[in-house]
């Protein structure tokens, strides 16, 4: 079903996007992979293993014209944008009262802006096409909030009402537009966190498990393969939020 599709996945050099970078690829679809800093050859070649073509582009996605013109370069190289996943996210975890202005700057213009520019531009082609699917990487904090996190919650809950908004003015081109909503999951983001604080939020897990990047990555799969699904958030929570 998405086999020959083009994926574009936005930071997935490691963790959740590398996980659904991967998902895609092992769909049969060509994968765009977006990364700021770095990206490792292996990762390239575990995507093109799966007989794909992998196109790494390094580039910040908060910036308006790389998006604009990633999106040029897409249509240049494969001729359709099929799937967009808005991966891309940094913390800059401050109690509120203590928090920088440059600390909540930055997580808002790489989670929220970020999005928002790659929405912008991807969906200009989408509607051209009359098809497209797009999936924007929530958080459940931003259902809930959390303590210092008041910046991260903030750009997620954007996150949420702009996927909201999107679907509504797409929807009439057969475009899809939902949001995943993880929670706790295992990645180098959260494995900064002090011991206590994870214990802490593995009671709040009526699964009694972390989540993996493979439980996100198989949600994005499926929000891909259905086409009667859009303006969604999918809480992948192992229950925290229900």
């Amino acid at each position: 079903m998405l086999k020959g599709k083009t994926a574009v996945v936005t930071g997935a050099a490691k963790g959740i996007g590398k996980a659904v970078a991967i998902a895609f690829a092992k769909e049969g679809c060509n994968i765009v992979l977006n990364y700021h800093s770095s990206v490792s050859d292996d990762t390239i070649n575990e995507i093109e293993e799966y007989g794909t073509r992998c196109m790494p582009v390094q580039g910040d996605v908060a910036d308006f014209g790389f998006a604009a013109q990633l999106v040029k370069d897409i249509k240049k190289e494969f001729g359709t944008l099929d799937i967009l996943v808005n991966n891309a996210g940094i913390t800059r975890d401050m109690l509120l009262m203590r928090m920088s202005e440059e600390q909540f700057d930055q997580v808002i213009n790489t989670n929220l802006k970020g999005t928002f520019n790659m929405v912008r531009h991807a969906s200009s082609l989408m509607l051209k096409q009359r098809s497209g699917t797009i999936i924007n990487m929530a958080s459940v904090v931003g259902v809930t909030g959390n303590i210092g996190q008041a910046n991260y919650a903030a750009s997620k809950a954007g996150i949420i009402g702009l996927t909201k908004s999107a679907a509504k003015e797409l929807a009439q081109r057969g475009i899809t537009c939902n949001a995943i909503a993880p929670g706790f999951v295992e990645t180098d983001m959260t494995d900064v966190l002090a011991e206590e604080t994870k214990q802490e939020m593995l009671k709040a897990i009526p699964l009694k498990r972390y989540g993996t990047v493979d439980d996100i990555a198989s949600a994005a799969v499926f929000l891909a393969k259905n086409t009667y699904i859009t303006g969604q958030v999918l809480n992948v929570d192992g229950g925290m939020v229900m």
